[in-house]
């Protein structure tokens, strides 16, 4: 790289990392070529982009943001994986795939603009989606109302089960 792409590559790193709520350092060596792709693939359908970085410039394009404290972390091969959406399916994506290749782990994180252990970061990939807390609150708020539907019912169905008996026994005569 010369002087000029090096320079664009700092601002650009720069500006999604102001634009990131949550950045994660990752180490990564010996992977092959298909599977960094599989990667780029898994981390965009998460809602978040992935790239390797040079340290230097990293150190560069972080200072002055909220991720500066994250280059502590900067050694040897090092990738970035950022998203301004939902941190815990980026997590996620990356969790499942370091499970698949151990020359691939967490070296830092931060997450809503603070800075997350390797353990919280192991804690966030347990967490349910945002869809399974939809799911189960949606399930919260509408038990209740199950509750009133299922009493009426059954005292709808109480009544009509008296009038049919009241009818059999010839009561309405």
């Amino acid at each position: 790289m010369n002087r000029e792409q090096k320079k664009r590559e700092i601002e650009q790193l720069r500006s999604d990392l102001e634009k990131a709520s949550s950045v994660f350092v990752m180490r990564f060596e010996k992977v092959p070529v298909s599977e960094d792709w599989d990667l780029r693939r898994q981390v965009r359908a998460a809602g978040g982009q992935y790239r390797v970085v040079k340290n230097t410039l990293a150190e560069l394009g972080a200072r002055g943001t909220a991720s500066e404290p994250l280059t502590q972390a900067l050694q040897g091969p090092t990738s970035i994986a950022h998203t301004d959406a939902n941190p815990v399916e980026l997590a996620k994506a990356l969790s499942n795939y370091a499970k698949l290749n151990p020359d691939f782990t967490f070296r830092a994180g931060l997450v809503e603009g603070r800075v997350i252990s390797l353990d919280e970061i192991a804690e966030l990939v347990l967490l349910p989606s945002k869809e399974e807390l939809t799911g189960k609150i949606l399930y919260i708020l509408g038990s209740p109302a199950r509750g009133i539907a299922v009493a009426a019912q059954s005292v709808i169905r109480g009544i009509a089960t008296a009038l049919d008996q009241a009818v059999k026994e010839n009561k309405f005569q």
